[in-house]
């Protein structure tokens, strides 16, 4: 696999710019070239058996699989073999349908994998079982007790979101509604969009607007960080918030969202304090908002552990680090990498 790359690399040096989706479709060519048996993570279930639902494609997504055919023969075509493109076309919806994004332990992205077993399962907004990774190996473990026969899930989605945004991106991504208990009595989904409590309360209208400009601004953020500089990032976040805010509580997952954002911003440009305060109003709503062992609480724990420390305040600093590691050892195992490099923070400071 690195000589594949490398030899890429080299020939295209500063110019060597392929996706994440065509790098790892380009080795899994490789690696089917090389190993036509199954692999050790192919016990269960083959790449050549993932579900592709090429069938569901629409023509926006039809065409960015094209351009990744196109990037994969750009890059790489002096040193793979293809099939040809209506294989091609399949595989990319393959790895679409069935990649996993890895994350660091404050969940920065790392790259994308495939674990063919692991893909075997099933999605739900009130998993059972985490995903975690250590090298590059995927491990699973469950975080509510599991009776025997009882369905292993896992969640293929961000569950901070109320019912309809989690359905919409199940639909986008994965080509399925979600029917588990959260999704069918949505018991969630009031606290999760809490609304100001004002003595003039806004009418539903008024809320139902609110949601909308939410969730375009959510949009217009992703985009914008493409091109757009930190400060001028940080108004964005800064001025939906002054909007929403006049309707949402502080807990409203949208005002969250865009919090988040915002906190990125600041650990971006090292505005420690500014981070912090982010954070403050974002961990008590998260603990609240996810599932028991989410990584989201954690990392979060984490950011704010590390920002107190940094910010010598370190009695708040051991108490968000001890309340990651409590949930990184259910969700990672007490003998994960991360837990130890915490730990030895800890004993640092």
């Amino acid at each position: 696999m690195h000589k594949l790359e490398c030899s890429a690399m080299c020939a295209f040096g500063q110019n060597w710019n392929p996706s994440e989706t065509v790098r790892l479709t380009a080795r899994i060519l490789a690696k089917q070239r090389t190993h036509p048996e199954r692999t050790q993570s192919e016990k269960l279930l083959a790449v050549k058996e993932f579900e592709s639902h090429l069938d569901k494609l629409d023509n926006e997504k039809r065409e960015l699989i094209q351009n990744d055919i196109a990037a994969l023969h750009h890059f790489y075509s002096k040193h793979l073999e293809y099939p040809d493109n209506a294989a091609l076309v399949v595989l990319f919806a393959q790895v679409n349908c069935n990649g996993f994004t890895i994350e660091d332990e404050e969940l920065s992205h790392l790259g994308s994998a495939i674990f063919p077993d692991v893909a075997l399962m099933n999605h739900s907004c009130c998993p059972n079982v985490i995903v975690t990774y250590k090298g590059t190996l995927a491990e699973v473990r469950a975080v509510k007790e599991i009776e025997p026969g009882e369905e292993v899930f896992t969640s293929y989605i961000d569950l901070l979101y109320p019912t309809e945004d989690r359905n919409d991106r199940l639909r986008d991504s994965y080509f399925f509604s979600c029917d588990c208990r959260e999704c069918i009595t949505k018991e969630k989904d009031k606290e999760k969009l809490e609304i100001r409590k004002l003595s003039d309360p806004p009418s539903a209208e008024t809320v139902r607007d609110m949601i909308k400009y939410a969730r375009n601004v959510i949009e217009e953020f992703r985009r914008a960080k493409h091109y757009k500089s930190p400060s001028e990032l940080l108004e964005i976040c800064e001025l939906s918030l002054d909007k929403m805010g006049a309707v949402f509580e502080d807990s409203n997952v949208y005002m969250l969202h865009m919090m988040y954002q915002a906190m990125g911003v600041c650990l971006y440009v090292q505005d420690w304090e500014g981070a912090l305060r982010y954070g403050q109003k974002i961990i008590r709503p998260y603990s609240k908002h996810y599932p028991s062992y989410s990584l989201n609480v954690a990392s979060m724990w984490l950011k704010l552990g590390r920002l107190y420390m940094a910010l010598e305040n370190r009695t708040a600093g051991v108490k968000a680090l001890k309340r990651a590691i409590a949930i990184m050892e259910v969700a990672h195992g007490k003998d994960h990498p991360y837990i130890s490099e915490i730990k030895k923070e800890l004993e640092d400071h």
